[in-house]
């Protein structure tokens, strides 16, 4: 496969890294959506699952494992970056310090939990997704991008609410926390699944692409995470 980037592939990359920090900046909020218990996050972290969703099916499971680490990489280079402006000295005329630690002050114990469930469960979700376009022969990617979703969603869950908040929260709170999180995002895929269809299926005729992990020269594709040497 052509290793150049393409205009394409630039924007769903760049796009991902952002909805990816603006959602980790707002996990802060726990928010209540009728009688489910949600974080803040969802507004745009799902957007990041369909974006991942748009590269594997044109691209293949490298190049979103390439995205993936470069998400994880910006995330960490923000997450940095705020904690050295909280560490400055606040100018006395300034009354905003406290505000800004107590929204910004991620403890160390919630920023494990967060990079951990990312990268976890999108490489969850872009291994469903390769494995199952091999196997479906490139049919029915709306069952393909729901179900590698719900996978994906469900690993970031049951990854991030006991680390982040077991022993702070009530477990059955942590409990609704990660069921809720998962069927929301789930649902959340659903409702833009239309838009995602027409997007992947612009992408796939502007790029001429349309590819197939399995399609190598031994007939497979190195599915370890941690290859982020390569990007075909």
């Amino acid at each position: 496969m052509n290793k150049k980037f393409t205009v394409p592939f630039l924007l769903l990359a760049v796009l991902f890294c952002i909805f990816l920090v603006v959602a980790n900046m707002l996990e802060v909020k726990v928010v209540k959506l009728g009688p489910l218990s949600a974080t803040a996050g969802l507004v745009v972290f799902p957007i990041s699952y369909i974006i991942n969703d748009c590269i594997v099916e044109v691209y293949g499971f490298g190049r979103a494992r390439f995205v993936i680490w470069l998400g994880f990489l910006m995330n960490l280079v923000v997450v940095l970056l705020v904690q050295l402006a909280l560490a400055l000295p606040p100018d006395p005329v300034w009354q905003g310090q406290q505000a800004m630690e107590l929204v910004y002050g991620s403890t160390p114990r919630i920023l494990l939990a967060s990079f951990t469930a990312f990268l976890c469960g999108s490489m969850v979700n872009a291994y469903v997704m390769s494995r199952m376009k091999v196997m479906s022969r490139g049919r029915h990617f709306s069952a393909r991008a729901i179900l590698s979703t719900l996978f994906g969603e469900s690993v970031d869950s049951l990854i991030f609410f006991p680390i982040a908040f077991g022993g702070v929260l009530p477990w059955t709170t942590v409990l609704t926390l990660i069921w809720s999180q998962a069927v929301i995002k789930t649902v959340y895929e659903v409702v833009v699944l239309p838009v995602t269809m027409r997007v992947v299926a612009y992408i796939k005729r502007r790029e001429c692409l349309d590819t197939y992990d399995n399609a190598g020269k031994d007939g497979s594709v190195d599915y370890r995470w941690w290859r982020i040497d390569k990007i075909d």
